[in-house]
């Protein structure tokens, strides 16, 4: 039988493994970006469609799948997942390959803080003084931004709050991840296989393509679905918190990737403005460490009867 601590370590070690490939997939993304972002998306989506049915087969879940979709609110809820997770798929994927990776970059750091206000105002979660100050830090360094470049940073904001709306959605509709994707992939699938005919018929089905670009879309579903399966192993064997501090190795790479390899400006402006959101997520991260601590110590404290 596997230690506890044995579990963990391999929870941490799936976990981490897959925030590491979402940090470096940048590198992926621009390896295609002669392909217009719609056509990699199309190919993303349908491809990991294929990747994850087979999954849930050889895995034995087909029924349970069918299970988690009987209800007429579990298939809206999925309409509506469908919708804002293919979105920021394209969102993301554009951000890279038109050199926004800085600002995509922010947008997964501000996320965390997006989801505590989604949080407070949808499910009437309370609001304590450090989260409110983090809050406040966060929407100061997106204003510092927008008044200093003059526009608002419109990719972070998009980035942040799909995925924050995608994750309080799967919290409402209550359905695993693995599952979920084959369901959002499986609605996004025959709009995108249309959307191809359409192109092709069109004749800018291949525009952009040479000859490494087809071995390479082949795996788009593999570097989408695999890094997801790797955070399911991974999040079962370790309490969500933990996930939650392990998560920003990814915006991390993204923004060294992007400024280091890619040379995107990272400004004075830059700095004082990513400066105010990390030290929100450092007064965030540090108060859920005390409230964790807090609750951990009052369960040894007072150990259940019976």
């Amino acid at each position: 039988m596997t230690a506890p601590s044995d579990h963990r370590r391999a929870g941490i070690g799936f976990v981490l493994a897959a925030y590491l490939a979402w940090g470096i997939l940048p590198f992926y993304w621009k390896a295609i970006k002669s392909i217009p972002p719609e056509n990699i998306l199309t190919f993303r989506v349908f491809l990991s469609f294929l990747l994850l049915a087979v999954v849930i087969r050889l895995g034995g879940r087909a029924g349970e799948f069918r299970a988690a979709f009987a209800s007429r609110r579990s298939r809206l809820w999925t309409l509506l997942t469908a919708a804002v997770i293919g979105s920021n798929f394209f969102v993301y994927v554009w951000a890279v390959n038109t050199d926004h990776l800085v600002e995509a970059s922010l947008g997964y750091f501000i996320n965390p803080l997006v989801s505590v206000f989604l949080g407070v105002v949808f499910l009437r979660e309370k609001l304590d003084r450090p989260r409110l100050v983090s809050l406040g830090l966060a929407v100061a360094g997106v204003a510092f931004l927008t008044a200093s470049v003059g526009r608002l940073p419109w990719i972070s904001l998009v980035l942040a709050f799909s995925f924050a709306f995608y994750g309080l959605a799967r919290k409402i509709a209550r359905v695993d991840a693995l599952n979920g994707l084959l369901a959002e992939t499986a609605v996004l699938s025959p709009l995108c296989l249309g959307f191809l005919a359409f192109q092709a018929f069109q004749g800018r089905f291949f525009t952009g393509w040479d000859s490494l670009t087809f071995p390479l879309l082949l795996v788009s579903g593999v570097v989408t679905a695999v890094p997801l399966l790797w955070f399911i192993r991974g999040v079962r064997r370790i309490p969500l918190s933990t996930a939650g501090f392990i998560q920003y190795v990814s915006p991390t790479l993204q923004l060294l990737i992007g400024v280091a390899w890619y040379g995107e400006p990272f400004t004075r402006t830059h700095l004082a403005s990513f400066g105010l959101i990390w030290a929100g997520l450092a007064v965030f991260s540090v108060s859920t460490a005390r409230s964790l601590a807090e609750r951990r110590n009052g369960r040894l404290s007072n150990p259940p009867k019976g």
